[in-house]
């Protein structure tokens, strides 16, 4: 049976930039890396096609973040981005930040996800 793709939808008020991220091949698995597209847009959905992202995770409540450095390793067009290296050891509270640069324009977009210790994101 196909494993479903988590979509998580992000901005920051007042929206400079908009961002969605998908996970490429289905649900988060703890202690495995994964892939996630992300697509960008401006607040008036213009495609954001030639941005500099940054990646970076935490674990509020741990003190700790991801036991890798992810980053966007290819711009796929369109607004994509393809986002490689995105491992969570353990279960629990998560944020993961997307610092992006583009047209003049920086903003970070912070995504809150409870990751439970089966390993599917609540």
């Amino acid at each position: 049976m196909p494993r479903a793709r988590i979509t998580l939808k992000g901005w920051r008020a007042p929206a400079i930039l908009l961002l969605a991220a998908t996970t490429v091949c289905g649900p988060i698995v703890l202690n495995q890396t994964n892939a996630w597209t992300i697509h960008v847009a401006t607040a008036a959905s213009q495609l954001v096609t030639d941005a500099a992202i940054t990646v970076d995770g935490d674990m509020p409540q741990h003190g700790h973040g991801p036991p890798t450095r992810p980053q966007v390793t290819k711009n796929l067009g369109n607004g994509d981005y393809l986002v490689e290296g995105m491992k969570f050891q353990m279960g629990g509270w998560w944020v993961v930040d997307f610092t992006i640069d583009a047209h003049g324009r920086h903003d970070t977009v912070r995504f809150n996800m409870i990751l439970k210790q089966e390993m599917e994101l609540k």
